[in-house]
């Protein structure tokens, strides 16, 4: 009996660059025999996310990315950090600075899409540069861009002809900050290669290193999507991610609230007006997500009775899944224009002048901050 034909050594999938395997399907790069004959060749995790946009759960540790990461520092190179402007203090990667040396970084911030249309961006330029100081990153430039409208591509690829000279790019970004996208583009506009990479709105989708050739000798490196338990997007189940994640300009949402008032999102967290004046509170999150206000004193009785059904998604099934909630407390400041940010939720902004003491409900290890307000 004859065998097939077997995967050649080192040949990697095309779509998220880790090696082909037919051993074992619950490990990465696994690649039934027969669909070695298709092009291009992807792994059966790639071609999963590509035609059904199915999940996989297939990642790589966290030890493994860093170790990736460090290698960036021995190289001569331009990095490309991609973050989200709706997730900013969750998709930038903590560090980086230790791991690229002295190679200079350019910060691109996708999703300006989802800011309301009355932005003012010299002032949200500041805002990213002050955050991004005191996050500890250097940035030769800061662009923004949205990969889904196709908006500040060419001012990023003028930057990458300004800084690249004749070195390799390195593409770096957590999970769902849109770096296949603008990989894909840089493939477009600097390579003849006629093969996309695998774009999905599911976490790791980007397994290993893809070197992308480019005309005059040097490589674009995708690097693998860091994944941060700190953000929603790592912890919800696939329905309920595109709830939560936003793909549409925000929609902003006033709430006048009187000390002793709680809004609930949908059953993912709750947050708390405990004590202050009568003042109005903005929600910047996802236009699928519903918000429920209650009294401060049913709300633990509310989500017990109602959690899954009337303050849902997720349901009750997926509810049950999450980590158990932590409180967050804050006391803003009189006088200080402030922003509660909740890592992949969205932030509430506080518009009174007069101060106030909030607190914020949430699945243990999603990350929670006061910060200046973004808008």
């Amino acid at each position: 009996m004859t065998e097939g034909p077997l995967i050649p050594e080192g040949r990697k999938c095309s779509g998220c660059g880790v090696k082909l395997q037919n051993e074992d399907v619950n490990r990465p790069g696994y690649l039934p025999i027969q669909a070695l004959e298709r092009e291009p060749v992807i792994c059966q995790r790639c071609f999963r996310i590509k035609n059904y946009n199915e999940s996989s759960s297939v990642t790589v540790e966290q030890d493994e990315f860093l170790r990736l990461l460090s290698q960036i520092g021995e190289k001569d190179a331009l990095v490309i950090h991609i973050v989200d402007i709706f997730d900013f203090e969750g998709s930038v990667i903590g560090g980086l600075q230790r791991f690229v040396g002295a190679n200079p970084v350019l910060l691109a911030v996708n999703k300006i899409d989802l800011l309301p249309k009355v932005t003012n961006w010299n002032k949200l330029l500041n805002w990213v540069q002050k955050q991004a100081k005191e996050l500890g990153l250097r940035t030769q430039d800061i662009i923004f861009c949205s990969a889904k409208q196709n908006k500040g591509f060419d001012r990023l690829l003028e930057a990458v002809e300004q800084y690249r000279g004749d070195r390799d790019v390195y593409v770096v970004g957590a999970t769902n900050v849109g770096k296949s996208t603008l990989i894909n583009r840089l493939i477009r506009d600097y390579s003849d290669l006629d093969q996309e990479l695998t774009t999905s709105r599911y976490p790791g989708t980007t397994l290993d290193m893809v070197n992308i050739p480019l005309d005059d000798g040097q490589y674009i490196i995708d690097t693998p999507g860091i994944m941060y338990p700190s953000r929603y997007s790592e912890l919800v189940g696939p329905s309920d991610l595109s709830v939560i994640m936003a793909d549409k300009p925000l929609k902003p949402i006033v709430y006048q609230l009187n000390e002793g008032q709680t809004l609930y999102f949908g059953g993912f967290g709750r947050f708390d007006f405990i004590q202050g004046d009568h003042q109005s509170f903005t929600c910047f999150v996802s236009g699928k997500m519903p918000i429920h206000r209650t009294k401060l004193e049913r709300a633990d009785e509310l989500f017990e009775k109602h959690a899954g059904e009337m303050l849902s998604p997720p349901n009750r099934d997926e509810i049950s899944k999450l980590p158990d909630w932590t409180r967050h407390e804050f006391r803003i400041p009189r006088g200080s224009r402030s922003d509660i940010f909740i890592s992949g939720l969205g932030w509430i902004k506080i518009n009174g002048e007069s101060g106030a003491v909030v607190a914020v409900h949430v699945p243990k290890g999603i990350k929670v901050l006061l910060r200046p307000s973004l808008i």
